[in-house]
């Protein structure tokens, strides 16, 4: 089968928000500046984004949103730089995987769905992140045939969800109904009923434990279960009885091994180590793990932390996806915003970028 007609048959399979292995046109990610909260190690967390580029880069198109000013083109490989897109755009983070759009098939059609963002609860400044989306869309980033969702009157972040091909999407109770992001619904049912909408899923599917340490997004489940085929769901395992999150990871693997709809649905259940204690400068534990990792295509970009886990890690995601090159990117520096490889970026479906901007 060739490649259109693989991605017709995928996308014809699907329903929901698109499963991230599905063939992709581009990654989008956001570089970082003096305006960040990376100002202090800027030169080092520059470094990791080089390698991450790089990494996206020998797979395919890469998107980048740099500093107005600002061209990053002759920081990466000559030779992989004909995939390169640059925006210049004001933001005021880089994860871009919680405030870029999310990409859905209703019907049969391809829906861009933008939700308000406000900092994971009003932590942090959010004024500019939270127009990107629509800033990609004037800018004539999507395909003409892609619908657009306006949805902010919801706040949903990206990392918050996954999903598989059937319409069935995991999350965590903790985060979706943390008071500071959807106040004017207090009933859990009719958030989830308007999240389920706005995503045209079938099944939204609650985790309550997984409350790791350094973690402010309040659960984001790409840190905790993610899925890697529709019936197989990795997850971060208690491997460490010494590790700050054993209690909490045995509880969230209690969880999955007796949660109905898990059990309902069989989903195959596959453990990741635990990272174990990964303390910061000031000795804080950063919320480092497996789970945050990052569909390409033809590949999985896994995040590394330089300990002994991270050859484990590898190892158990090459033999369960055989298909794909596994790939480890050094994220000890990405970590020190209690973020890593998959929160700094966010994939598009093949078919959803204009082919002029692609051009």
């Amino acid at each position: 089968m060739d490649t259109s007609a693989q991605v017709k048959a995928e996308m014809c399979c699907s329903k929901g928000l698109i499963p991230e292995w599905y063939p992709q046109d581009a990654v989008l990610i956001t570089w970082p500046h003096e305006k960040t909260d990376w100002a202090p190690i800027l030169p080092l967390v520059e470094a990791n984004y080089i390698a991450l580029a790089t990494a996206i880069l020998r797979h395919e198109t890469l998107v980048v949103i740099t500093p107005l000013g600002c061209s990053i083109a002759s920081l990466l490989p000559e030779e992989l730089r004909y995939r390169l897109r640059e925006i210049p755009m004001n933001t005021n983070d880089t994860w871009a995987r919680d405030y870029a759009p999310l990409c859905v098939l209703r019907g049969g059609k391809k829906e861009v769905v933008d939700f308000r963002f406000n900092g994971w609860g009003m932590k942090f400044a959010s004024n500019w992140d939270n127009q990107v989306s629509r800033s990609l869309r004037q800018r004539g980033f999507f395909a003409s045939d892609v619908v657009w969702n306006n949805q902010l009157m919801l706040v949903l972040e990206g990392g918050s969800v996954d999903a598989n091909s059937r319409g069935e999407v995991l999350t965590t109770r903790r985060c979706l109904m943390e008071e500071n992001r959807n106040a004017f619904v207090s009933d859990e049912l009719q958030l989830a009923s308007l999240i389920a909408s706005s995503l045209s899923t079938e099944a939204l599917i609650y985790l309550d434990h997984g409350a790791i340490e350094g973690d402010d997004t309040d659960g984001h489940i790409d840190t905790l279960v993610r899925f890697v085929s529709d019936d197989t769901l990795v997850y971060v395992s208690p491997t460490d009885p010494n590790s700050v999150n054993y209690q909490e990871l045995l509880a969230l693997e209690a969880e999955l091994c007796d949660h109905p709809e898990v059990q309902r649905r069989g989903y195959r259940l596959v453990g990741l180590p635990d990272v174990g204690n990964l303390p910061d400068e000031e000795g804080e534990p950063m919320p480092a793990t497996y789970a945050n990792f990052l569909f390409v295509n033809g590949a999985l970009l896994v995040p590394t932390y330089g300990v002994p886990q991270d050859a484990e890690a590898l190892a158990i995601l090459r033999e369960l996806l055989p298909d794909r090159e596994v790939v480890g990117v050094d994220c000890a520096t990405l970590i020190r915003q209690h973020g890593s490889l998959h929160c700094a970026t966010m994939q598009f479906p093949k078919g959803f970028l204009s082919p002029e901007f692609l051009a």
